[in-house]
């Protein structure tokens, strides 16, 4: 079964998105194995709370959970539609791809040398999203992916 992997600094708090992502990843038991990673914020004091030292001790915590196809979400990202989405799927499957992996940092961004390490930057709108919401948006455009290429009345 093709494994996808969430990586996400920081945790849900509201019960209603919690919810929402239990409900996207029960629908996509049928097609994909799927972990979300919550990782920690890191925070420092005023004084030593650099972005760029944040980025790195994020870094440290993400580099060693990239497995497969790595696709990072960064504001400056190629955007898809959600057809291109599904295709990005059955491309990657076409090529023997059986382990995807999406990254989404903190407020922060990721750092460098995480987005060299992607496949994709992927890119969502230019828009900002609340951590949180985005996760579900994330879940909800997987599934509607994986929907699409199975031919299903689900996208309309």
């Amino acid at each position: 079964m093709f494994k996808i992997n969430v990586i996400t600094v920081g945790k849900i708090k509201e019960d209603y998105f919690k919810k929402a992502v239990d409900e996207y990843l029960k629908r996509l038991t049928r097609f994909a194995e799927v972990k979300i990673t919550e990782l920690d914020e890191v925070t420092f004091s005023k004084e030593e709370g650099h972005q760029e030292t944040i980025l790195k001790k994020e870094e440290e915590k993400i580099l060693p959970l990239l497995k497969g196809k790595v696709v990072c979400l960064a504001i400056e990202g190629k955007q898809f539609s959600s057809e291109e989405f599904s295709n990005f799927f059955v491309k990657a499957k076409t090529e023997g791809v059986s382990e995807m992996t999406f990254v989404i940092g903190s407020s922060y961004g990721l750092s460098k040398e995480i987005k060299k390490r992607a496949n994709l930057l992927l890119s969502f709108s230019k828009m900002t999203f609340p951590h949180q919401m985005f996760r579900v948006i994330l879940l909800e455009q997987i599934y509607r992916a994986f929907m699409i290429e199975n031919g299903s009345s689900y996208h309309k």
